[in-house]
């Protein structure tokens, strides 16, 4: 984030922010247009992101004067933020209901035009890439659900206390923005949705170790998790003004369709300092395979793309009719394959992937095993983590795993690495997470391999004998007698009766054709 130029404006602490926006979430209760915190948390971010936006242009215009600069603002008048919001006793009620959302509506400085949203959907960069994209794509799929414009505009004054033109204020904001984030994961993943855990993105991230000068991205990129941290470690190699225009401009990019992870993912890359987040809100499997070419590849992937999910016959089409399959984590594994760049760039280490898979992605059969077979023969699987039950509690019991490949050749061998439970442990729950701190041991082994306890290796010629079978346990793990809790053990029955009805499907196809 470019530093901002110091003014007289207080700045919130901590203590008073938390309290801010506690304030918030407690008048949105009283709205009827609003249930949950699934609604809540949008509703806020978007508040929180027009505010953001205005003071960031407040400053890049006090810059562009003293630099004699002409500056052009993104949201014009009477569509900023301190044309409508920033007076306690400004537009308010119906009016302010309908200045929101109609597509016609009368506008602060009672002219008529366009409403709030219906101006933000028609912003137009130019030539792409600008900040005016970002805020279209934003409220392309942002709805506002408070009916009540008093407790709206009760919201809105209460925002307009966080003043983002001090970056400690911005980093204040950062962590409680984080706990809000981790509190709708919470919500999501009631509905199906799982989020990963901070510690699980720190420790790729740190296994993966992108350069500044290669591309990252991450096909399904929910709220930005693994991008910030790149974000994070990338920043750090910045020397000079050329890097930092490469590191905003030319080095991050995502996918996600859903519209509230789209949302809190453009916000959430904001709050770290990305100025122009890149992310389609589109599906990521839409492309045909064969189309991705060569100048659509990218260096780095990181990545826990969706599983369980049910893919339509549509874009199944997308995908080789050998390994076509409504299983969408393995249509995730096709493409992110498929993204990776042959060819490495001088003075880069080798197009690299880190995947978060479920245990079925390992032993499964059919579709699945000509998936992982061109995996072996196509890319380097040098490296296996096998994470610990519990990972992703409270939401899915599934035991989930980490592949790390890369395009440095074909496997010879794998090494897997069984993360370990804390001492006394036997799950992870909701209020006992894993600690990064946790991975230490295998980030010290990663850079000096060899067999232990935690760690060793098999050879791709034996996985290939067994039909693809990757699903190895530890050799020198002692056996475990205790049953898996009743959760996990339905989980697993699930993934196996859905994993017979595809074989099932599959014959009763063969047969089909056969009688034609």
């Amino acid at each position: 984030m470019r530093k901002a130029k110091a003014n007289d404006t207080p700045q919130t602490t901590a203590q008073s922010m938390g309290s801010l926006i506690k304030s918030c979430r407690d008048i949105m209760r009283k709205d009827k247009g609003i249930s949950t915190d699934i609604d809540r948390l949008p509703m806020l971010t978007w508040i929180m992101f027009l505010k953001f936006l205005d003071d960031m242009e407040q400053v890049r215009e006090t810059e562009a004067k003293l630099e004699g600069k002409r500056f052009r603002p993104a949201i014009e008048t009477p569509y900023r933020w301190r044309d409508w919001a920033d007076k306690p006793d400004g537009i308010t009620g119906d009016a302010l209901i309908s200045f929101i959302n109609n597509e016609e509506a009368t506008l602060p400085d009672g002219k008529k035009g366009q409403g709030l949203f219906a101006y933000l959907r028609s912003l137009q960069g130019k030539n792409g890439g600008d900040r005016r994209d970002v805020i279209r794509s934003v409220f392309q799929g942002t709805i506002n659900r408070m009916i009540n414009g008093y407790l709206l505009r009760d919201v809105i004054n209460k925002v307009n206390g966080i003043h983002f033109t001090s970056t400690e204020e911005i980093y204040t904001l950062g962590h409680f923005y984080e706990s809000m984030l981790k509190e709708m994961r919470d919500a999501a993943g009631e509905n199906g949705e799982f989020y990963t855990p901070r510690p699980v993105v720190q420790f790729i991230a740190t296994a993966i170790n992108p350069k500044l000068g290669e591309t990252i991205f991450d096909p399904a990129c929910g709220t930005g998790g693994f991008l910030a941290a790149a974000y994070e470690h990338l920043k750090k190699q910045c020397k000079n003004t050329e890097d930092q225009h490469r590191l905003q401009r030319e080095t991050l990019s995502g996918i996600e369709a859903k519209p509230l992870p789209y949302l809190l993912c453009q916000m959430n890359l904001l709050l770290h300092g990305l100025e122009y987040p890149n992310i389609d809100p589109l599906n990521a499997l839409r492309f045909p395979l064969r189309e991705i070419g060569e100048k659509d590849r990218v260096d780095v992937i990181m990545t826990n793309p969706p599983f369980g999910g049910q893919e339509e016959k549509g874009i199944q089409g997308n995908f080789p009719e050998d390994k076509q399959t409504s299983e969408t984590a393995l249509l995730f594994l096709q493409l992110i394959m498929r993204k990776l760049r042959k060819l490495s760039k001088a003075g880069f280490p080798p197009a690299r992937a880190a995947v978060v898979v479920p245990n079925g992605t390992l032993f499964g059969d059919g579709v699945c095993a000509r998936i992982k077979e061109e995996l072996l023969k196509d890319f380097n699987l040098h490296t296996i983590v096998r994470l610990p039950n519990g990972v992703f509690a409270p939401y899915t019991g599934i035991p989930t795993n980490i592949l790390f490949f890369d395009r440095s050749g074909p496997t010879k061998e794998i090494w897997y690495y069984e993360q370990p439970l804390p001492e006394g442990r036997k799950n992870y729950t909701k209020t006992q997470p894993i600690q990064f701190e946790e991975f230490s041991p295998c980030l010290a082994w990663w850079k000096k391999r060899g067999e232990n306890e935690q760690a060793w290796k098999v050879f791709a010629a034996d996985i290939e004998s067994a039909n693809f079978n990757l699903d190895r346990k530890n050799p020198r793990a002692k056996e475990d007698i205790t049953h898996l809790p009743p959760e996990q053990l339905v989980e697993s029955i699930l993934q196996k009766e859905k994993r017979i009805a595809e074989i099932m499907a599959n014959i009763k196809g063969m047969l089909t054709k056969e009688s034609k």
